[in-house]
Formats: C-alpha cells, structure tokens, sequence
C-alpha cells in the first residue's frame, strides 16, 4: 500500500477508537467464569472506562499526533481524562496505570489541571503500595471483574504485559521530574522480568512466571504477551539511552534482537500476520499482537537497534493489518483480554471482538510505517 492509501486506513481507524462504545460489540457478556476465561468482560469493550485497554486506546493518538507534530487530538484526550476523574477512577493496579502513560505527556502540553499531580501519586503508589513479588518484582495486581472498585491480586505472578502496562510510566516519570529512585525501579522491572519471562533456549518471551508455583504456567508464547516486549523495550530504551550504562543498553538490545529473529522465522508467509500463540500455526492469526510486533521492528529499524533488513518483514504485517481494517474503520482479528493460560488450547479459545488496544496497536503500527513510505 502507498502512503495515501495507509493514512486512509489510519483516518479510519481513529474515528473508530474515539466512537468505539460497548452496544458495537454483539456478542452477550455473560457473567459466568466460563465467558471471563474467553475474554468477555464487559469493562474491556469501549474507549470511555479507565483502564489498560482504553489506556493502550489513547497511547496510540498520541503517537499518531507525534508523527504531525500538532496537537489534533489534546481537546479529545483532555475531554477523556476530565470525564473520568469526575466519575472518579477505578482501583489502582497495574491495568488501571495504563492511561497515565499518556497523561503525564498530555499534562506537559495544556497546562496544569492538576494532572501531573495525579501522575505523582500513581508513581509514588508504583513504588511504596503496589504488592511485590519475590525479588520486588512488580506483582500483576488487575481490575476485578465486575468490581470497578477492587483488585484481582494474582499472588506472586509477574506478567509481560507489565512491562506496558506500568513500568513505561513510572520511567517517563522518572525523566519527567528527575526522580534517579523511580528510574532505577523501572529498570529493576525490565530486568527482572527478561529473567523469569525470557525463554532463553528460543528468544520469545513466556506470558507470566508465578514465584508460588515456580513456573512458567504453560509455557505459552502468546502474541500479543511478545508484542508488549517488541514495541515496549524500544519505547523504554529511548526514553533511557542517555541515562543507562551502555551495558545495560546493550544486554535490552540482544535480548530484543534475539526475540525479533524468532519472531521472523515464526511469521505467516501468506498474510505476514502471526499466530496468537506465535509457534502454533494451529493457533488463529491475531492482529492486535502483529500489530505491536511490526510497530516494534519498525521503531527499531529507526531508531538503530535494528538494520534495515528487518524492514521488509514489518512492511509485509503492515499490508496484513492495513487489510484487516473493515469498512467501519474497526481492526479485526484482534483477541479479547487475555489471562494466562497452562495449555494453547486456553489461547485459541479467546474470543475475536473489537477493542480499543486492537485499534490503538493498528494505529501504532501504521503510523510507524508512514516514516518508511
């Protein structure tokens, strides 16, 4: 696709992320367990909830304003966080920390509304509240269900979404305001899960790591889970270079190089999307986790970390996502909220609908493919 034909698509797209509203989903969003485990949860459908997926929803407006380098999209994002502090936000977990990654670079542009000061005490609870894992990992503490008010604590588990989720935050916050602490804790997370998460034998990345069961549950490589290290270690590694020890930029880089050399060999040839679980060709295509793995070697190519050779493998999933924009501008194939599953069958099980982080991660991959069109 040329240039034109790709902003199209992003037009689309965004127009659909700012509508997106629970009654687009048709699908009945029982309250049984049976439903949960396939991803239907009512909290995740929609762009008005504060929580990870509108938080990964609003993430990619603003990098989409980054590449205009204006501010087309401040009035919609203000709008969004005024109305949610007025019905008052959820419980603090690592999920609902999603959407302050977006605010602390919205707070820098429109002047005080007392949004930076709401960041602060999201960084301050990150570092003295939030529960810890063994080893003062960043336990994955989510939204209950149905319970906007409380918390499922997940006891001793660290997930790789996390690493979105949170630890990117607490990081831009860190350079924000000179905080060296805040800093050296996000870091501490990155490290301490490429070591429980990172499946050295293969270079992908396993879905969690429970300290109480001392296990890598099934030792899933799920898509999206790959996709969240991807496009997340170069967000993180470009927010830090200038900070970090050159060794410690060296050892994200490898392990990312490692992971996306795997991902390579592991893409569909056909459609140039990949599995939801990356090594099962079993598995459905998902476009949501294409979509960050492509936006994530794309950012590479960019940015260094990666030769231009790589290109040709993100461009290929940019003509698979581009085309798997319908004529609402909604992304298909895109998996509902995932937790961690002991076999694949769990992963395949998940339900196909539209959500907020499957438009955000489209649009993150598109617009990044502006830069190489």
């Amino acid at each position: 696709m040329n240039k034109q034909e790709i902003m199209e698509k992003i037009e689309a797209i965004v127009e659909r992320l700012m509508t997106l509203g629970e009654a687009d989903n048709e699908k009945d969003k029982t309250t049984s367990e049976d439903a949960h485990k396939k991803g239907l949860i009512e909290r995740d459908f929609g762009i008005k909830e504060w929580d990870w997926p509108q938080g990964v929803g609003l993430f990619g407006l603003i990098k989409l304003q980054e590449y205009f380098d204006d501010k087309r999209y401040d009035s919609f994002l203000n709008q969004w966080y005024l109305d949610n502090i007025v019905i008052g936000l959820p419980s603090q977990n690592i999920n609902t920390t999603a959407p302050f990654l977006t605010l602390t670079e919205l707070a820098k542009r429109i002047g005080d509304q007392g949004f930076d000061e709401l960041c602060v005490q999201r960084a301050e609870w990150l570092m003295e509240h939030l529960p810890k894992t063994k080893e003062g990992g960043f336990q994955h503490v989510t939204s209950a269900i149905g319970d906007r008010m409380g918390v499922r604590l997940n006891e001793g588990e660290l997930w790789i979404d996390t690493l979105f989720m949170a630890v990117l935050f607490l990081n831009k916050m860190g350079h924000k305001h000179n905080r060296k602490e805040w800093r050296d804790e996000a870091l501490k997370q990155v490290l301490i899960h490429i070591k429980y998460l990172y499946d050295k034998k293969t270079g992908l990345f396993y879905h969690g790591w429970s300290f109480l069961r001392k296990d890598n549950f099934g030792e899933i490589y799920w898509g999206r889970g790959n996709a969240w290290f991807t496009f997340g270690i170069i967000e993180y590694l470009q927010a830090s270079k200038d900070t970090l020890p050159q060794a410690i930029v060296t050892y994200i880089q490898d392990t990312y190089l490692a992971q996306v050399d795997q991902l390579i060999k592991l893409q569909d040839a056909s459609s140039g999307l990949w599995h939801t679980v990356v090594d099962d060709p079993t598995s459905y295509l998902e476009v949501s986790g294409s979509a960050g793995i492509a936006a994530g070697i794309l950012q590479g190519v960019r940015y260094g970390y990666l030769d231009a050779s790589y290109q040709e493998h993100a461009l290929k999933a940019i003509e698979g996502i581009a085309n798997a924009v319908d004529e609402t501008g909604t992304l298909t194939g895109v998996s509902a909220g995932t937790g961690i599953g002991m076999d694949a069958q769990h992963y395949k099980d998940i339900i196909i609908a539209p959500m907020a982080y499957g438009q955000s991660l489209g649009l993150l991959a598109l617009t990044e493919s502006l830069y190489f069109l």
